[in-house]
């Protein structure tokens, strides 16, 4: 994972889900947020304790998740 300083993974929080600075704010549902139109501005009066790189490293996050590669299978 890239260097992504905001983004906590601990199972002891949301089940291991990954978090914005440990809270039970997951990752995925910043992503969700911003996948159904909410501007930073919005998500963070919805969500005060959130910061705009938390946001975006929410993003980074997901992206990095959803890189896609090619694997090479050898022939049968």
């Amino acid at each position: 994972m890239e260097n992504l300083s905001r983004i906590t993974l601990n199972p002891a929080v949301m089940g291991g889900k990954a978090c914005i600075r440990g809270m039970r704010v997951t990752a995925s549902m910043v992503v969700g947020l911003v996948a159904s139109g909410y501007s930073n501005d919005e998500i963070i009066k919805l969500y005060p304790y959130l910061e705009p790189e938390d946001i975006h490293e929410a993003l980074a996050y997901a992206a990095w998740r959803t890189t896609e590669f090619e694997v090479s299978l050898a022939a049968a």
